[in-house]
């Protein structure tokens, strides 16, 4: 049986990672009426059935959701995998355009991050041919990018949620981040959907980085989100059930034309950035434990780490350390400085302090 066949059988994960299985596209409707065209390894495009009147309608939506860039993040895989068997067997009825994506095959089946080079830092524009990732990296752009353009939304109507989870514990189980781009990509709705799905933080970016939320907001306008769901773990060991008020909010995001989200003060906790700390070199360390958890706070006049003959300090109260990594590569973010602010949901989210 070949990848198309498995995958219209619901089997859409099993298809993506056998890789002995040749390449295969083709389109199909299923028995509830919802078009479905496999794209390539891992990339499925998904139409409701009355597409043509919904895509008229002012609330509807492109959406994208994407999970699996990096490999051994297997949480959002196995809920991907879930709702895309719920809607081939009719049980979901999408009533937007979807894109559903396992990002990273290769690195899937290895059970690491990435092969060579980290996927999720390759978003910026068509990188060189040199390894899997970057292949992979330009391969998911071109799908993104076609999705949103035959699409014909506004930005305001384009979302991507790309699905992690973290690497290490965390003083929030479930977070997400929001990327900082040149667009008005914080709707109140984006953040409401958040409170729905009772994630616990949110973390505003306050500089470019070239992710892959971050290229479907500064390239196409979107709603986007880097969503962090529990930490890391094998296929088949990952408590779901911690994760289920997410996976409904993100089942009435996709079903409803306008799901009734309110938004809930003091729901959702928000960060801001204060500072990024980059690995300038080989020399760069980290003050505390590798295991340390993510939004971990040190009183003010902290050592944090040093590079060189620079030393990095807690400069005020309230700060905490989020992805701290000491062996990313030199040029990369080893770690992120972020406070509590109040926000305005006025329009858009911003911070007020």
């Amino acid at each position: 049986m070949g990848m198309l066949q498995r995958v219209k059988e619901g089997k859409f994960l099993e298809a993506t990672l056998n890789m002995t299985l040749p390449e295969e596209q083709g389109a199909w409707k299923t028995e509830s009426g919802i078009s479905c065209e496999l794209l390539g390894r891992g990339i499925l495009k998904i139409s409701p059935a009355n597409v043509n009147s919904v895509s008229d309608n002012a609330s509807s939506k492109d959406i994208v959701l994407s999970s699996g860039v990096h490999g051994d993040e297997t949480s959002p895989i196995e809920l991907l995998q879930q709702l895309v068997e719920q809607i081939l067997s009719g049980e979901v009825q999408p009533i937007h355009r979807l894109l559903i994506i396992i990002g990273h095959p290769e690195a899937i089946n290895l059970h690491r991050r990435f092969v060579d080079e980290n996927m999720n830092r390759l978003f910026k524009a068509e990188n060189p041919a040199s390894n899997s990732d970057c292949i992979r990296a330009n391969t998911l752009q071109v799908a993104v990018k076609d999705f949103f353009l035959q699409g014909e939304k506004d930005e305001q109507s384009r979302w991507h949620l790309d699905l992690h989870c973290a690497i290490r514990d965390s003083e929030h189980y479930t977070f997400a981040v929001s990327p900082f781009s040149r667009h008005q990509t914080r709707q109140r709705d984006l953040f409401s959907f958040l409170q729905q799905g009772e994630i616990e933080a949110a973390l505003l970016s306050n500089s470019p980085s070239p992710t892959f939320s971050w290229y479907s907001a500064e390239y196409f306008g979107a709603q986007a989100l880097t969503m962090e769901l529990g930490k890391v773990a094998p296929f088949g060991q990952n408590d779901l059930q911690r994760l289920s008020s997410f996976y409904q909010a993100m089942v009435e995001l996709v079903t409803k034309l306008v799901p009734n989200y309110q938004w809930q003060e003091d729901k959702l906790a928000v960060y801001k950035v204060t500072r990024t700390l980059m690995k300038q070199s080989e020399h760069f360390t980290l003050n505390f434990p590798d295991d340390q958890a993510n939004f971990t706070m040190y009183p003010q006049g902290t050592l944090l780490g040093r590079d060189e003959d620079i030393e990095y300090y807690v400069l005020e109260e309230g700060e905490a350390v989020v992805f701290p990594n000491p062996n990313v590569a030199i040029g990369q973010r080893a770690c992120l400085m972020v406070k509590k602010t109040d926000v305005s949901p006025e329009g858009q989210v911003q911070a007020m302090t």
